[in-house]
């Protein structure tokens, strides 16, 4: 059974950072398309940062140069560096995977392309 668990969200001070931690099992994190998409409040969940099978990365623009996402397979574990914190960065941050053709293993995906989540980490800048 597939299972995405996230760990490290928190409150912050504007211009601070945070490291996210998402423990994935029941599939190689290495083989599909896994990321970050983050909720507040209100609006639609929108896509942050996703890695595809062969280590590309994507990213929303507005976080851009601030995060930063990254794996490792021996831990089957992705991470999302948040540096420069921003008060327009708070959400409740998901972890998601999906076996995706990495063409469309990219940030502007609709999160509907995704089965498997995780519950949910919340991050207050």
């Amino acid at each position: 059974q597939d299972q995405l668990v996230e760990s490290g969200g928190g409150s912050v001070q504007d211009g601070g950072s945070l490291r996210l931690s998402c423990v994935v099992s029941g599939y190689t994190i290495s083989s599909i398309c896994i990321g970050w998409f983050r909720q507040a409040p209100g609006r639609e969940r929108e896509g942050v940062a996703l890695i595809d099978s062969v280590g590309r990365t994507t990213y929303r623009g507005s976080v851009q140069g601030r995060f930063t996402i990254s794996r490792d397979s021996a831990k089957n574990t992705v991470f999302l560096q948040m540096d420069s914190l921003k008060p327009e960065d708070t959400a409740m941050y998901y972890c998601a995977a999906q076996n995706l053709q990495n063409a469309l293993c990219r940030v502007g995906i609709s999160s509907l392309y995704f089965e498997h989540w995780g519950q949910g980490t919340q991050e207050l800048a």
